[in-house]
C-alpha cells in the first residue's frame, strides 16, 4: 500500500461513539478515503432469545432494544400480535398509545441534541435539552412507574387508564418556548453551522437505495412518513418535516421541525382522549398465549426511522423465529458513503447526525 495512506480504527469504544462501533478508516493525511463500519461487538440476541421465551414473557425485553424508544418497540411487538389474534384496541387505548409513542419520540430527538452538540464540543444545550427531556420522563413514571423500559402497553390494550392531562399541556407549553432558545443558541449559531453545513451530503437516491427511512431520509428531499398510513393514527393531521439541504445541518433542522410535529399530534390525542372517555381493554390471557400458525408482520415509525417486527409461528407457545428491522442498521451501514472523501474532524459530527444506536444496530 502506499505509504502516504493509514488505517485509522475509530473505535470500537471512543468517546463520541454513542455505543459500540469500530470504523475503519483508510486516511490520507486528515482525509478519509474509505470506511467500512465494523458492527457485533454489542450482540445481545434479542432475536434468538424469542425462540426460548413465552410471548409475555419476551414483552419486557423488546423495550431495550433501543432504550430512548421503547414505546415503540413495545408497541410493535404488541400490534403484531394483536394483528395475528386480529384484536381491535379501543379508541380511547389508541389515543394513549399514539400519545405516549409522540412524547417518547420527543424525550429521544431531545437526547439526540443534547449529545449531537456534546459529540461538536457545546457542553452547554445537552443540559437545557435534559431540563425538558426529564419533564416527559417524570411523566412517564408517574403513569407506568417507570423513567424508561416502560413495558406498559400489553396485548390488547394498556395496562391501565391515563391521567393527570394536565401535566402533557402543561410540558407542551414548555416545550414551545424551548424551541425558540434551541433556534436561537444552537441553530443560527455560526460555529455550529460551519461544522454541519455542507457536511455529509446524502443525495435522495444514495438515501432510498441505502434503505434509510425517517428523518435522515425526510432531510434529503424524501416525504416518508409511515405515520401516514399507521392505523393509530387515522384521525390525526399532520405534515411531516422535509427539508432539502441533505446535509448533516438539515439532519438537525428536521428534528427541531420534528418537536413541532410531535407537539401538534400530541395535542390532537388530548383533545381525542377528552372525546373519548370510556376506557375498554380488549386483553387476551398471556398464560400460554398461542398464535395461529402462519407468518405475521407489523411495521411503526420510530425515531430513528422505520422499525418492523416480523414473527413466524408454528402454533406453540413461543415464536419459531423472530426479526427485527431498525433503522439505526441501515444508517450504520450508510457511513461507507457519507464519510468518503470526508476529513477526520468531521466524522463524528457526520455519524452523530445520523442518530444510530448502538444497541438497535447489535439486536
Amino acid at each position: 500500500m502506499n505509504s502516504t495512506f493509514l488505517k485509522l480504527n475509530l473505535g470500537p469504544q471512543h468517546p463520541s461513539t454513542h455505543g459500540v462501533l469500530r470504523l475503519i478508516l483508510e486516511m490520507q493525511g486528515e482525509k478519509i478515503i474509505s470506511c467500512e463500519p465494523d458492527i457485533g461487538y454489542l450482540h445481545r440476541g434479542m432475536e434468538k432469545m424469542a425462540e426460548k421465551m413465552s410471548y409475555i414473557r419476551y414483552l419486557p425485553t423488546v423495550d431495550r432494544i433501543d432504550y430512548l424508544a421503547g414505546f415503540f418497540y413495545s408497541e410493535l411487538f404488541c400490534r403484531t400480535v394483536e394483528s395475528a389474534l386480529e384484536l381491535d384496541l379501543s379508541e380511547r387505548v389508541k389515543y394513549i398509545r399514539v400519545l405516549l409513542l409522540e412524547l417518547n419520540r420527543i424525550a429521544s430527538h431531545l437526547l439526540w441534541i443534547g449529545a449531537f452538540l456534546m459529540d461538536l464540543g457545546a457542553v452547554s444545550p445537552f443540559f437545557y435539552v435534559f431540563r425538558e427531556r426529564e419533564l416527559i420522563l417524570k411523566y412517564f413514571e408517574k403513569i407506568t412507574g417507570q423513567r424508561m423500559m416502560n413495558n406498559y402497553f400489553v396485548f390488547g390494550g394498556v395496562r391501565h387508564d391515563i391521567f393527570d392531562l394536565d401535566d402533557v399541556e402543561e410540558f407542551l407549553k414548555i416545550l414551545q418556548n424551548k424551541i425558540q432558545d434551541y433556534n436561537k443558541i444552537i441553530t443560527d449559531n455560526p460555529i455550529f453551522v460551519q461544522r454541519t453545513l455542507s457536511k455529509g451530503i446524502l443525495a435522495p437516491d444514495l438515501a432510498v437505495n441505502s434503505s434509510i427511512t425517517g428523518v435522515n431520509l425526510r432531510a434529503s428531499g424524501v416525504k416518508l412518513d409511515f405515520r401516514e398510513n399507521d392505523y393509530l393514527y387515522k384521525d390525526i393531521e399532520f405534515n411531516p418535516a422535509v427539508l432539502n439541504g441533505k446535509d448533516s445541518l438539515s439532519r438537525y433542522k428536521a428534528r427541531i421541525e420534528e418537536l413541532q410535529t410531535s407537539s401538534e399530534i400530541i395535542k390532537q390525542c388530548l383533545e381525542k382522549l377528552k372525546e373519548h372517555t370510556n376506557f375498554r381493554n380488549d386483553l387476551v390471557n398471556p398464560i400460554n398465549l398461542k398464535l395461529p400458525t402462519g407468518e405475521f408482520y407489523s411495521q411503526i415509525e420510530a425515531p430513528r426511522g422505520l422499525a418492523s417486527c416480523f414473527i413466524k409461528s408454528d402454533g406453540g407457545t413461543s415464536p419459531y423465529r423472530l426479526k427485527w428491522r431498525t433503522g439505526s442498521y441501515y444508517s450504520v451501514n450508510l457511513l461507507r458513503h457519507l464519510l468518503k472523501g470526508e476529513y477526520l474532524n468531521d466524522a463524528i459530527a457526520i455519524a452523530g447526525s445520523l442518530d444510530i444506536i448502538l444497541p438497535e444496530v447489535d439486536k
